[in-house]
């Protein structure tokens, strides 16, 4: 079962190509930190804008750049069925010890078409499969009870949950039980999910404090939640100043910041704005970062 600080890895850009060496370094400070899992290709990663084969050699690049000492969870998700498995069986190809894969976004499919979209990939690839459910981005949700479906699917292990709600990560618990992980999608709402059973976060705040998300995550698995607040607490500015512009815009700024990588992004993404620049930037040096 995947648990702990997984980190949604940036994918760093040099003058509209991937940025190899960064990428790798990125993803060693990571492990050096402690994160429990590199997640490359999420939303985080700007896999709407890779193309086929950038998307696989990002996803090649985290797997040799791991060394199998963390578990690499690849994006592999698509609004088509057809892609999402083409995807996902190239990630198992690699090597990918699990696959996250976003709800079909745009199409809005009913939750009978939400439910056949992932036993379709989870019947034609092998892997462990992570279902990603974020309304805000999507325009639909995975309803609990079509979530207690697919937790009845062998290799549908997981969901990362980033709808916002807590009444729903309370029933997906009641309904599906134990075993299946609920990871947060959501930074500043992992603490809490965790009180009602999560058992970690895919997050965007490790790409910039690795080790403090990490060591909070290991406090509140302990049941250490006086200590797993003080943490949270102390991270809230940067996890909403992370959130002040569409993600991965900020984050990728905060690297930038700390000399990890460029703050490119693609379009239809944009560089950061002058005045949200400015209080991420005040942000960090409050926080010692700087």
């Amino acid at each position: 079962m995947l648990t702990g600080a997984l980190s949604a890895i940036v994918t760093p850009f040099n003058d509209g190509a991937i940025d190899e060496p960064a990428l790798r370094d990125l993803i060693e400070w990571q492990i050096g930190a402690g994160v429990q899992g590199i997640v490359p290709c999420g939303s985080t990663g700007e896999s709407a804008t890779l193309s086929h084969a950038e998307h696989e050699q990002v996803i090649r690049i985290a797997i040799e750049q791991t060394r199998k000492r963390v578990p690499v969870v690849a994006g592999t998700g698509s609004n088509s069925t057809a892609e999402a498995i083409r995807l996902t069986a190239a990630a198992r190809e690699m090597g990918a010890d699990a696959a996250l894969l976003i709800s079909p976004y745009y199409n809005k499919p009913t939750q009978e078409g939400i439910y056949k979209h992932y036993k379709m990939i989870a019947h034609s690839v092998d892997l462990p499969l992570i279902i990603y459910n974020i309304p805000g981005r999507t325009g639909s949700n995975i309803a609990p009870e079509t979530m207690a479906r697919l937790c009845e699917v062998r290799n549908i292990v997981g969901v990362k949950e980033a709808s916002g709600s807590m009444d729903q990560v309370s029933d997906i618990r009641r309904l599906c039980g134990e075993r299946f992980t609920i990871l947060s999608g959501d930074d500043s709402a992992t603490l809490p999910l965790m009180a009602l059973g999560a058992s970690g976060v895919i997050s965007v705040i490790t790409n910039v404090m690795p080790g403090e998300m990490t060591e909070m995550v290991a406090a509140a698995l302990a049941g250490n939640y006086t200590r797993a607040r003080e943490i949270h607490y102390r991270m809230l500015p940067l996890m909403r100043a992370l959130f002040l512009e569409t993600n991965p815009i900020p984050v990728k700024q905060a690297l930038s910041l700390l000399k990890k990588c460029s703050p490119e992004v693609r379009l239809p993404l944009t560089p950061m704005s002058p005045p949200a620049a400015d209080k991420l930037k005040a942000v960090m040096k409050e926080m010692r970062l700087l």
